[in-house]
């Protein structure tokens, strides 16, 4: 009996690091997967490689792989495929330690199947940590929660490690590591916290270190949270704004949840005498998932950011774990009819997965790629990079880091210009290298280009309120590969640049 959750661990751990690999994403995704491959060849997070708060473990993790993959995509996908299988397996010792073997297996399958676990399996982010690590950490947390004291330092640890690959993590997980300590003596409460700021500060000052100083470190994180997350809360609106905003979130938590978990999301309403619900794994849920929806809902999220809810998401596939097993008992058909029904819940799962028509699918994955490929080669026709810039937009597809990253023989400007506390600057990238730039380059190009974003409604209104902005026929067209490139010359870049333009 004992041997059967090693099996059914093994399973799952080898099934969801097949499914990743199969349908694995082979160029940097998004804007942040790009940040994070420019980080693995220099750390600098002033100049977003990546982004702030640094991500200081995850690009430790990535360079090693590096080495020898020899490719920062595939190294940072191999990240989240190997997170991916011991993400399930972490699910399934929270469930089996809450509701017993059957539970934990259901559970499994659910996050394996889960079609926004599948993509954050199979792309260059750090999301899918997310689930592992406050998987691990809740399991632990429980431990220390029902009077297991020894495993009070092994959270302190789980929970440090967890804020060096996100930092956000000490937000979300602080509160459930607090409440474990209900049983704790005195003194293993202060070796709790020791070694809690030990292992914070072991990658901490290496990362202080890396980023050229705390000064400059902090600078960059409340610049970039002042200028994003700051600006957007529900707090910086007026009363009917705040309260639009914070119902518009709820419906995009529900549906990335519904993204989550599929077709398993009903069964969180099922009543069963079967389902092993008790208060204090209610408790500890309710403290584990309402600090990360309370901040979600009110200070920032955004549905291309829908990684962000799989913090919370660890103890939600235990629930329904139980639930689908009790469901399964219930269900007045014969075994080989409920195995067909768990199999049909199972392929439609992987539909979406693979069709749906979001950014989190396998479909919009390869039409990135497809369309980013088709740029790289038909812009090359468009102009030379010894006469011809590139400008970019601050976009999470199609922007400013792809144009830089794939095609780094050109100068590529980002627009628009960004309010730094030293001044209007501008982010621009040569031969794989990002700078920060109070004029544009010196050097004297005779033609601009702009990088062609996603063939989308609301990119295509952008560009028309763009064009608007030069005088008539500064900017011409030209469609080259099925890709429409809008040109103009670099003394009128000045409408897309006042301060910094010539």
């Amino acid at each position: 009996m004992k041997s059967r959750p090693a099996l059914d661990c093994a399973f799952l751990a080898f099934a969801a690091v097949a499914s990743r690999f199969l349908f694995r994403s082979h160029l940097l995704y998004d804007l942040d997967s790009v940040n994070f491959a420019l980080g693995l060849l220099h750390f600098d997070p002033e100049l977003h490689q990546p982004h702030p708060p640094g991500y200081f473990l995850y690009i430790c993790l990535g360079r090693p792989l590096l080495a020898v993959l020899h490719d920062a995509n595939t190294a940072l996908v191999a990240l989240s495929i190997l997170a991916s299988g011991a993400a399930v397996v972490a699910i399934y010792a929270l469930a089996d330690l809450w509701f017993g073997r059957r539970a934990a297996l259901f559970a499994g399958l659910i996050f394996l199947f889960s079609p926004l676990c599948w993509f954050h399996g199979t792309v260059a982010l750090t999301y899918i940590f997310d689930a592992l690590l406050s998987a691990l950490v809740g399991y632990l947390c429980w431990q220390t929660y029902t009077g297991r004291t020894g495993f009070l330092v092994p959270s302190a640890i789980a929970l440090a490690a967890a804020m060096g690959l996100r930092q956000s993590s000490i937000l979300f997980l602080g509160p459930l590591w607090l409440l474990s300590l209900r049983k704790a003596a005195v003194r293993k409460i202060l070796q709790g916290i020791a070694a809690l700021g030990l292992s914070v500060l072991a990658w901490f000052l290496p990362m202080a270190v890396a980023s050229g100083g705390l000064a400059r470190y902090f600078i960059s994180l409340y610049d970039l949270w002042s200028r994003v997350p700051a600006a957007q809360t529900v707090f910086s609106s007026s009363f009917g704004a705040a309260f639009a905003l914070a119902v518009t979130r709820l419906s995009t938590i529900t549906l990335i949840f519904a993204l989550c978990f599929g077709a398993a999301a009903p069964l969180l309403f099922l009543k069963s005498k079967d389902t092993g619900l008790r208060r204090e794994e209610k408790l500890f849920t309710w403290v584990w998932i309402a600090p990360s929806l309370l901040f979600f809902t009110f200070v920032y999220l955004k549905f291309v950011n829908s990684g962000y809810l799989l913090v919370a998401s660890p103890p939600i596939f235990a629930w329904l774990g139980t639930r689908a097993a009790a469901w399964r008992l219930d269900l007045p058909l014969r075994a080989w009819q409920k195995t067909a029904v768990l199999a049909s819940v199972g392929a439609l799962h992987m539909a979406a997965f693979l069709y749906l028509p979001l950014y989190c699918s396998y479909r919009s994955v390869r039409k990135f790629e497809a369309e980013l490929r088709g740029i790289q080669k038909s812009l090359r026709q468009v102009g030379s990079p010894q006469d011809t810039m590139i400008v970019a937009f601050d976009a999470h597809f199609l922007g400013y880091r792809h144009a830089g990253y794939y095609l780094p023989d050109y100068w590529t400007v980002q627009f628009p210009e960004v309010p730094l506390p030293a001044g209007r600057r501008v982010f621009a990238m040569y031969q794989g290298q990002t700078q920060l730039l109070n004029r544009l380059p010196d050097k004297q190009f005779r033609n601009f280009v702009l990088f062609p974003l996603p063939d989308e409604p609301s990119y295509r209104e952008y560009l028309q309120d763009l064009q608007a902005a030069f005088p008539k026929g500064a900017l011409r067209s030209e469609r080259v590969g099925g890709h429409e490139f809008l040109i103009g010359s670099t003394a009128d870049l000045h409408f897309m640049f006042p301060l910094t333009g010539p």
